[in-house]
């Protein structure tokens, strides 16, 4: 099994991926920076696998499809994790919007573009699964007026998943979105709980069942409100 993680050189990517490597799966681990790639796959092991990929770049992202699709023929796993962008300093009444505009870049069309560019390895893979990580911030239930730019680009990033999800159904093809609450990450500050138990959630989107759930936004498993 393959499986392609963005933004894994810490934080609850490089946890996924850890988790993956150890469940079996060969992982892509990804970073805008190589060096960070290569040392983050160095501390996993020999079942992880470094690649520079910044999911903003287009030149990038259809490298990485180039070279998965050489060296593997197909792809069972991605897990969309690179963000940016805890905007805890503005409102959105007074949001400056080239900071959502940038926050949008990697958080929504990231992760867009590279699901367009891998689909082709997706639809050869044995069991293949898409897993956005996504957060309770953008849940319209329970929003609030804080974090514009992130949770603005996290709601778009929910809807994406479904329709992506309704789409590829037919194709079986699993996609979801995953909270991992609040991590004790560079991203989430101090005071979360531990990475481990948040990345948990996201490998359970990333190994289900043929027959397992698609389409929704799950934290630890279980479903969370739109």
């Amino acid at each position: 099994m393959i499986a392609l993680v963005t933004g894994a050189n810490r934080g609850i990517g490089r946890e996924v991926a850890r988790q993956l490597a150890e469940a079996g799966h060969t992982v892509l681990l990804t970073a805008r920076s190589e060096a960070a790639a290569r040392a983050a796959a160095g501390e996993i092991g020999p079942r992880a696998q470094p690649l520079r990929l910044d999911v903003t770049s287009g030149e990038d992202v259809a490298a990485v499809a180039r070279r998965v699709g050489g060296e593997f023929g197909a792809l069972d796993v991605l897990v969309n994790n690179a963000a940016i962008t805890y905007d805890t300093w503005q409102r959105a009444s007074t949001a400056d919007l080239d900071v959502v505009r940038e926050a949008a870049e990697t958080n929504l069309y990231g992760p867009w573009r590279l699901t367009q560019a891998l689909l082709p390895l997706l639809r050869a893979g044995a069991h293949p699964r898409v897993v956005n990580v996504s957060s309770e911030a953008a849940s319209l239930t329970n929003m609030g007026g804080g974090t514009p730019a992130y949770t603005a680009s996290k709601t778009a990033l929910n809807a994406l998943t479904r329709m992506l999800a309704a789409e590829l159904r037919p194709h079986g093809i699993l996609v979801n979105a995953v909270c991992p609450g609040w991590v004790a990450t560079d991203l989430g500050g101090p005071g979360g709980r531990p990475v481990r138990e948040g990345a948990r959630g996201v490998v359970w989107a990333a190994t289900l069942p043929d027959d397992g759930p698609t389409g929704g936004f799950y934290r630890d498993g279980r479903p969370l409100p739109w």
